[in-house]
């Protein structure tokens, strides 16, 4: 085997639960890249013009961000995390099951913002719980969980393209220059960036055509696995109160950690050294009390805020790029036709996806901190060369597909490898 026997002991005893985790955050990338196809026809079925509709692109972001904080809360022990988790993969599945029955675009965004919960909520505990599981020895795991939320960032789009109208999905009078627009606008709705698209006069009145229905019932029966795995898991750990014959101890995370190799025991303890410890972890923000930083280095601060620095550029271009590439090709000097421009972003997700794949057995062999060199690097010299060769069409394809793959796996490696240093909390 390409790891070594004690690894693998270690993730066959905690198996189901890491199972468990990945499954969820294919749940999260299912969520997260379905919108930007299906948006004209959630506009028709909604009968709402554009610039109400991309209104639901900013209810799922900003709850997202507030989910991911929300995460944090429950992380006090094993239970709670579990049953989070649950909550939320279920409400995945319920949000996708509602999406049809959303004739309002208020409605549909509510629907969103509560998508936008759960999918911050599963970032932040699956994240958490892998790292206090598995410890020094979570970065493979982590490519891995991150491998997931690109695959189902992948399927939904895929599992949606069958069901989307081909023309205007409103029939009403004077549709036929609507209906020749809307390839265009369609590749212009990606994920987080809908454009400016106020310009294309589509009607909102008249009868809805559109089987888009079929595509969000598909995606919730393949996502309804994923809470059931999670309710098994709380009944193995028999965390589920009205189906326990007698009371059992809650098992924190770090608890569920000590049963792996004997060298953690020592490593639970050198924890205790860190400048956080399990005593500020009484309330959501009992990390910014300042006798937490009593005594810290300079280097402990630095961390923070390189790390922080590190995701915020290469996170946020994951989330941007997507978006901007199509509208960069289709614009003059490249002036790229709309169809092949639009096969970008896939370009861009696929190798993402593909990157985080080969990241797993290479974390194995390759220290974190030499993965984020790697991937920091090779994402500024793409940049560099797609300035330097701007009027190339080739090297835009090339260049996109670079940048998907040093992308891919920035985020679990930072994370594990500030997990060596720093002390995680919620």
């Amino acid at each position: 085997m390409w790891w070594d026997e004690r690894v693998a002991a270690r993730f066959r005893r905690n198996l189901q639960p890491t199972l468990t985790y990945w499954s969820v955050f294919f749940s999260f990338g299912l969520c997260i890249a379905f919108l930007g196809p299906t948006l004209l026809d959630l506009r028709c079925q909604t009968q709402s013009s554009l610039s109400q509709i991309t209104w639901v692109f900013f209810s799922q972001q900003f709850c997202l961000l507030l989910g991911s904080c929300l995460g944090g809360v429950f992380k006090r022990t094993l239970a709670q995390s579990l049953l989070a988790l649950f909550a939320s993969s279920l409400a995945i599945s319920l949000v996708f099951a509602i999406i049809p029955l959303c004739h309002n675009v208020v409605v549909l965004a509510v629907v969103m913002a509560v998508a936008g919960l759960a999918m911050g909520c599963i970032d932040t505990i699956s994240n958490m719980q892998l790292v206090k599981i598995y410890q020094k020895d979570s970065a493979i795991f982590l490519q891995a969980l991150h491998f997931f939320v690109g695959f189902g960032a992948l399927l939904s789009p895929l599992i949606a393209d069958p069901f989307l109208s081909d023309t205007n999905c409103i029939l009403a009078n004077g549709t036929a220059s609507a209906s020749s627009n809307l390839p265009h606008i369609r590749k212009s709705l990606v994920p987080h960036q809908p454009g400016n698209l106020s310009h294309y006069d589509l009607p909102m009145k008249g009868m809805v055509v559109t089987r888009v229905s079929y595509a969000f019932w598909i995606m919730a029966l393949i996502n309804l696995p994923v809470p059931i795995a999670v309710f098994f898991l709380l009944y193995k750990e028999r965390m589920v109160p009205c189906l326990n014959g007698s009371s059992h101890p809650l098992l924190s995370a770090d608890e569920l950690a000590l049963e792996t190799r004997p060298g953690d025991k020592d490593e639970l303890s050198s924890a205790g050294h860190r400048p956080h410890t399990a005593a500020g972890h009484e309330d959501l923000f009992s990390c910014c009390q300042s006798k937490n930083f009593q005594g810290a280095s300079f280097t402990y601060f630095a961390v923070h805020i390189t790390g922080a620095l590190v995701l915020f550029m290469t996170d946020g271009i994951v989330g941007e790029y997507s978006g901007f590439v199509y509208s960069y090709a289709v614009e003059e000097p490249l002036a790229v036709v709309h169809k092949v421009a639009g096969y970008l972003p896939s370009l861009f997700w696929g190798f993402i996806t593909l990157g985080r794949l080969i990241s797993i057995p290479v974390s194995y062999r390759m220290k974190p901190a030499t993965m984020v060199f790697i991937n920091v690097v090779g994402v500024l010299i793409t940049f560099l060369l797609l300035l330097l060769f701007s009027s190339s069409v080739v090297f835009l394809f090339v260049g996109t597909a670079s940048l998907g793959l040093f992308l891919s796996s920035a985020f679990p490696s930072m994370l594990a490898y500030t997990e060596d240093i720093l002390h995680y909390t919620g």
